[in-house]
């Protein structure tokens, strides 16, 4: 089924009426970011991700990528596809104008990898994953190579990877082994092998930009001593163009549960030439850029298994005839009632719909976060990085895993049909489930955000988003229609800071406490930040009810969502508290020998 149509209405509701878009772009001068051009660009974004990009998703799926002597060919339609999505000038429409880009809002550009990724996760990664390469290369590249490769990835006419992986090193990063040596023309000689390659070696332009961690020969041990490289797939001629091959080779192709028409690579530098970064041994603190606009990409990628999961069930609901209604027939012409009247399939409905559209909010938040984080003032600047870096884990963990719970329970919608690979619903299973593994597991995300964002600021972090909360219910403390949502936020948001003391001062005693308390506590924040968001939303619905539209239907089903999420869903807090209070003993206390006998 390739019957994904793009949440537009919703994206309106988020960007225009919960967050204002309009006048934010006028406040950070995006002068070319008019409400027409805007329009301009959801709507033909949605055509060429509902009319080319969907009809290709389940045939990437069923093809995968070829390998044959280090050559990689995408499925069937992908490349052409690329082409008209560089034509169109999708490529380069968040970017920089002195370098070939449209200058348009970054947030803009999320919300078209959003749809993008909806229509079709695997093709959007080939150019997904250019856009950390740009951003990389835009902060911390010299001018000549801003002019070399810069160019050509906002063109689009060369995509770009992220190389960290190697067999033996993932998250530890300090303990990878790819060098670095001088060469006596001022580049250097990459060696290594680097594995899980996203988008790492494919057919669909002239040439892969691959940006790469490695040691240089004198380097210090440890993350200290890593140094960030461009190396490109064929070295760039005098004229611009890819020219000579590169030692860079792709070895084989991961077999994988899901994204099948996107290539994993295996690959091996065999001495090849790459160009330094910035300065020697800071290559982890530059390769941050690239990763955290990956792991908001990856939230990106709960969101989408989420609307595809919902999107699907919900017509199957309705179409799908079984059983009757337990308080009384709905469908008297026909042998059975349609299963969206039956309350399990309206929870399982209604959790993924509170999901999707509850990550969207979240989503768009922190896109627009990160056009301030360009073009506004010092101030400004300082504290949307600051905002942003509270919710990035937060973003990337939790929107994954709940992704991968709305793509489960779409699945189920279906009953037997779910697990037969026509209706995509198992595609979408397998799909949804590396998201919450890539760009740091959720385990290493919850580490940094209660470690290093929380206790290593001693909460200034949560702090600034608390007190966000806490401005919003007294601001609604008398609003009546908002009572519900606003009294339990209070609660929540006072938890919040209760159960942080409770760690931290654990952690004082005993550092494993925050290992063990740390996945309930970004589960707990994630169910938190939407609750906020959430409320806010039913704000915006009672005020346009209260104002009079033309759209009460939609309207009031925000507000009914909204009540399923804070009555059905937001409960989830309970279990992660109590879970984080128990402490690290029944963790710990095992010897590893006898876990089993």
């Amino acid at each position: 089924m390739t019957d994904i149509k793009m949440p537009l209405r919703d994206l309106r509701f988020v960007m225009s009426e919960m967050l204002d878009t309009e006048k934010h772009y006028e406040s950070l001068g995006y002068e070319e970011a008019t409400p027409d051009v805007v329009d301009a660009i959801l709507e033909e974004g949605a055509k060429f991700c509902e009319n080319v990009l969907a009809p290709l998703n389940q045939i990437g799926d069923q093809q995968g990528c070829t390998w044959k002597d280090g050559e990689v060919t995408t499925p069937e339609g992908f490349k052409e596809a690329y082409q008209q999505f560089v034509e169109a000038g999708w490529a380069a429409l968040p970017h920089d104008p002195e370098y070939g880009g449209q200058g348009l809002p970054p947030s803009l550009g999320t919300i078209m990898s959003e749809m993008v990724g909806t229509a079709n996760w695997s093709w959007g990664m080939y150019p997904g994953l250019s856009h950390g390469a740009m951003n990389t290369l835009e902060e911390h590249g010299t001018e000549e190579q801003k002019q070399v490769y810069l160019t050509k990835l906002v063109e689009g006419s060369w995509t770009g990877t992220m190389c960290l992986t190697e067999p033996h090193c993932g998250t530890d990063l300090g303990m990878l082994r790819s060098k670095a040596e001088p060469n006596s023309d001022g580049s250097y000689a990459i060696s290594g092998t680097k594995i899980f390659i996203s988008a790492g070696e494919h057919d669909m332009t002239d040439n892969i930009v691959h940006i790469v961690l490695a040691r240089l020969p004198d380097a210090p041990a440890g993350t200290k001593g890593i140094s960030l490289f461009i190396v490109p797939k064929f070295l760039p001629n005098a004229d611009g163009a890819a020219g000579e091959r590169n030692g860079v080779a792709c070895g084989s192709l991961e077999h994988k549960m899901g994204i099948h028409g996107n290539a994993t690579a295996v690959l091996n530098f065999d001495g090849a030439k790459g160009y330094l970064i910035g300065e020697a041994n800071k290559g982890l603190s530059y390769m941050f850029t690239f990763m955290n606009t990956a792991r908001l990409g990856t939230a990106l990628q709960g969101l989408s298994h989420s609307e595809i999961g919902f999107q699907k069930s919900l017509a199957y609901a309705k179409d799908r005839l079984q059983m009757r209604s337990l308080s009384g027939v709905k469908n008297p012409e026909g042998p059975a009632d349609p299963i969206i009247v039956h309350p399990d399939v309206r929870r399982m409905l209604m959790t993924q719909k509170a999901i999707s559209e509850g990550g969207r909010m979240l989503v768009v938040t922190c896109a627009q976060l990160v056009d301030v984080t360009h073009k506004g003032d010092d101030e400004a600047k300082k504290s949307a990085d600051d905002m942003l870096a509270f919710l990035t884990p937060i973003a990337k963990a939790f929107l994954t895993e709940a992704g991968c719970e709305s793509a489960n329970l779409g699945m189920q919608c279906f009953g037997g049909h779910g697990y037969i690979a026509e209706w995509g619903m198992e595609q979408n299973v397998r799909d949804a489930r590396i998201s919450t593994i890539y760009e740091g597991t959720t385990g290493i995300q919850a580490l940094d955000l209660l470690g290093r964002k929380v206790l290593m600021t001693q909460g200034e972090l949560l702090r600034g988003f608390t007190k966000k909360v806490h401005n919003f219910c007294q601001a609604e403390i008398d609003n009546e229609a908002l009572a519900p949502f606003v009294t339990k936020l209070q609660e929540l948001n006072k938890q919040w800071g209760d159960l942080t003391l409770h760690v931290g001062g654990k952690a004082m005693e005993n550092p494993d406490e925050v290992g063990a308390a740390s996945v309930d506590y970004l589960m707990f924040s994630g169910y938190t930040v939407l609750a906020y968001l959430w409320a806010s939303a039913a704000k915006v619905a009672n005020e346009k009810l209260a104002a009079g539209t033309g759209e009460e239907d939609f309207y009031r089903a925000k507000l009914t969502t909204a009540r399923f999420y804070f009555e059905r869903i937001l409960p989830r807090t309970s279990s992660h508290a109590t879970s984080m209070l128990s402490g690290a003993s029944s963790l710990m206390e095992l010897d590893a020998e006898h876990f089993a006998f």
